[in-house]
């Protein structure tokens, strides 16, 4: 099965921030929001993703808000974040400072109440039990859409083809897009392709369903959140995060790294509940490992809070952005350095094994005679870390610190706890 490739060169050096608009400011509104896309440019984030801005269907909702996630219209804002004249002023004014803009795409389902449930209810799976809508799996304020049925089908990517020619989007990302028929994504996107060439990043994990990679060009990578909170959790030694590396390394697509993101933080806790000191050489690691960078609305903080998720919880911004400079070097550097193309075909990695393996994870990347090495103690211990000879040889700079050192065969470094190094050759 084929669909049209995605020639677009931007997508290998992109990160991706992801928009609780909601959480993000008193307002809750796209104008509000608005107000932080300086302070955002300055710290190096390209892509804007923006979780649903649908209307949120009201019939069985959770909580007194309600899930974004649950639709009551496809093609228009909700009144909770603005109009649909301030998301086109917002894409024009985010795009022309340099953004790309992506949005969620809830396709698998709906709100108990979306327009179709009116006007098209043979679009909708049944529930023999009831003969009513069948809820979507272990949640009971969304229903199942029926992707066998052509008209749905064709609803659905008219739909997401208004977001496109009407507001400018640059791609979607489509929440759980392994629920849905792979066919499905693959008509769309050759279709929505010849409007326009766009980004699209799924919420799966490559590992698990690979077919869906032809069509999506980034996917998460979930199987490596999980055995990141472990190896934290239960203090195991690095080299047990050598084998879902190697994994990712095989599978196709990009992979997004992420140390939190909207249900991460509010179902499971925040990044420091699950990785603790761990939490910011990681952060390193998905800027400086093949793939992309995906940030959460409140890392810069850095917010230490569990949002809620269907009341109002605003992200506790104190006007300090602590972490500001930290992501500002890490996404400028992965932005515009050759050797962190997101594409390890591109520019490829290589596991550098010291004398310090069971502590310290140390990588280069490679594109030409550009080079970035890594090295994140990922221990509570102080490290002495030895390179192996000819790995590395050359003058870098310390990205963070500044400082320049000349690497020859077997440099030692001294690594803190949980300390993170980056040089750029």
């Amino acid at each position: 099965m084929e669909t049209v490739p995605n020639s677009l060169a931007w997508i290998q050096h992109t990160n991706i921030y992801e928009v609780n608009l909601r959480q993000y400011t008193q307002e809750g509104t796209i104008n509000a929001f608005a107000k932080n896309l300086p302070r955002l440019k300055d710290m190096g984030v390209k892509t804007l993703w923006f979780m649903p801005i649908t209307p949120i269907a009201q019939k069985n909702k959770k909580g007194s808000l309600g899930s974004y996630y649950a639709a009551a219209d496809y093609t228009s804002v909700s009144p909770e974040f603005g109009t649909m004249d301030d998301w086109k002023a917002f894409v024009r004014q985010a795009q022309d400072m340099g953004f790309k803009v992506i949005i969620d795409w809830v396709a698998n389902h709906t709100g108990w109440d979306h327009v179709w449930t009116k006007t098209h209810p043979d679009w909708y799976e049944k529930d023999s039990a009831t003969n009513d809508f069948k809820k979507a799996s272990g949640m009971d304020d969304i229903i199942e859409l029926d992707f066998k049925n052509p008209k749905l089908r064709r609803a659905m990517i008219d739909a997401m083809k208004f977001w496109v020619t009407e507001t400018g989007i640059d791609g979607f990302r489509c929440d759980l897009a392994f629920w849905v028929e792979l066919d499905f994504w693959v008509e769309a996107k050759e279709e929505l392709q010849q409007v326009k060439p766009l980004f699209w990043l799924g919420e799966l994990d490559a590992l698990d369903n690979p077919d869906y990679m032809q069509v999506f060009d980034a996917a998460y990578t979930w199987k490596f959140m999980h055995r990141a909170r472990e190896f934290y959790q239960e203090r195991r030694p690095v080299s047990s995060l050598d084998s879902v590396l190697n994994e990712y390394q095989a599978a196709p697509g990009m992979q997004a790294w992420f140390t939190t993101n909207h249900d991460e933080n509010s179902w499971n806790g925040t990044e420091y509940e699950k990785y603790g000191e761990a939490a910011l050489p990681l952060a390193v690691f998905s800027a400086t490992w093949p793939g992309l960078p995906l940030l959460y609305s409140g890392q810069e903080l850095p917010n230490n809070k569990r949002l809620e998720f269907f009341e109002k919880d605003v992200i506790q911004w104190n006007g300090n952005y602590q972490l500001h400079d930290f992501y500002k070097r890490l996404l400028t550097l992965h932005a515009t350095h050759p050797a962190l193309n997101g594409n390890d075909q591109v520019a490829p990695v290589q596991r550098l094994h010291t004398n310090a393996d069971g502590q310290v994870l140390a990588y280069l990347r490679t594109k030409g005679d550009r080079q970035v090495l890594v090295l994140l103690n990922l221990s509570g211990t102080a490290a002495t870390v030895q390179l192996p000879a000819g790995a590395v040889s050359g003058a870098f700079e310390n990205v963070f610190a500044g400082n320049k050192i000349e690497l020859a065969n077997q440099q030692t470094l001294e690594l803190k706890p949980w300390q993170y190094l980056v040089y750029e050759k």
